[in-house]
């Protein structure tokens, strides 16, 4: 089969490691777990046993020390693979914030395990009901009180809570009407799931669209211990925005991973499918809209590697994450309509996973974050228009 990436030689000794894995959870695994709404245990757990979740973790503390172009490879080659990194991915840009403000205990105590796959960092609560992206609008309360600290509050929207050992936390320390800025009094905590299940956590699982574990947090006086602040208290706003390019180039590399796989399995189907004696990819009305879509995911994939080579060499690069979230995630969505109408009515069809990865890449109009705010980002910081929310 013709490899569509003329990258696919860079980093070919990780892309082939990748692809041998996902080899042994082909569509009839995906399958099953779609059929049976559950979470894919055995996949995250091979990838996790196997070091590749963990390869953002210095080697100092048994990780794999890459870079950020090496982990962004692993997540494309997951999604090109007709996989779904949605179920693991956090576990390789969450652990940035504990890496980079933890304390050296916190580091030592938390990051030999995780990447040795005994235990799990797969959860980051921040969104909320109200508030959606306004994070600095966050309600969630943590009263300081002797050794601990005391947290009342709602989370939505917050992913492998159930399949992960730890999570990151982030509420207010101080009201905001007490704060010089809206941005101050925000803290980050790391959270032992494990110990407290029923004590003062409830965690409630919503159905959705795509199956995607994700779920609404209730925190009812629920206790966590001061030592388990991540950096210093007031300051977490900073360590959330510290993490998020990394996070939207990750992620952008996923919709990079899902383009190419729509446009290869559109490519095959209207080489084979024949209908009035030529096959349908004869027609222009069929191969146009294919190369279009293969020629923005071509793109989004260049800039993929501008952006994170400059956050390697620890360059401002914000405009430049948030610009391949926007052109990757918005590529990947092209190439899945152009899949879906190649294959015409077998496109919906359970079999042909078409119309999972539909779903899967559709996620990524709205998060991490929605394009629309990657525009007012964009216009704002970039173009220096005027401020439009």
């Amino acid at each position: 089969m013709i490899d569509i990436n003329p990258r696919a030689q860079q980093h070919s000794d990780i892309r082939q490691a990748i692809r041998e894995i996902c080899r042994a959870f082909d569509s009839t695994y995906w399958q099953s777990i779609e059929e049976k709404a559950g979470y894919p245990e055995k996949f995250v757990e091979t990838l996790t046993q196997a070091g590749w979740l963990s390869v953002l973790i210095p080697e100092t503390y048994g990780g794999g020390g890459a870079s950020l172009t090496e982990a962004s490879v692993i997540l494309e080659e997951i999604n090109r693979a007709g996989a779904n990194s949605g179920a693991c991915h956090a576990q390789m840009y969450i652990m940035g914030t504990l890496l980079r403000h933890g304390s050296d205990v916190q580091k030592q105590k938390y990051l030999p395990p995780i990447a040795a796959g005994n235990l799990r960092l797969q959860s980051f609560a921040v969104t909320e009901p109200t508030t959606g992206t306004d994070t600095t609008k966050t309600k969630t309360f943590a009263e300081k009180r002797g050794n601990r600290y005391i947290v009342n509050g709602q989370k939505v929207w917050i992913s492998r809570v159930q399949h992960s050992d730890l999570m990151l936390l982030l509420a207010r320390t101080t009201p905001i009407e007490q704060v010089t800025k809206k941005t101050e009094g925000l803290s980050v905590f790391l959270v032992d799931l494990r110990q407290n299940a029923g004590k003062g956590l409830t965690v409630r699982p919503i159905k959705n669209m795509v199956n995607h574990e994700t779920n609404e947090l209730f925190f009812d006086d629920f206790e966590i211990p001061a030592d388990n602040l991540i950096g210093e208290e007031g300051k977490g706003f900073r360590y959330i925005l510290d993490g998020m390019n990394a996070e939207r180039i990750l992620i952008a590399a996923e919709c990079i991973g899902d383009g190419y796989w729509f446009i290869d399995k559109a490519r095959h189907y209207a080489t084979q499918r024949v209908v009035f004696d030529r096959p349908i990819g004869q027609n222009q009305g069929i191969q146009f809209p294919i190369a279009r879509a293969y020629a923005n995911i071509r793109a989004a994939d260049l800039m993929r590697y501008e952006a994170a080579q400059l956050f390697e060499a620890h360059q401002p690069c914000g405009a430049e994450a948030n610009m391949v979230k926007l052109l990757a995630a918005d590529a990947s969505w092209e190439a899945a309509n152009v899949c879906l109408q190649t294959h015409g009515g077998y496109g919906f069809a359970v079999e042909y996973d078409v119309e999972r990865k539909f779903r899967e890449t559709r996620l990524y109009q709205v998060a991490p974050i929605s394009t629309n705010l990657i525009l007012s980002y964009i216009a704002e910081h970039v173009l220096g228009l005027p401020r439009s929310f």
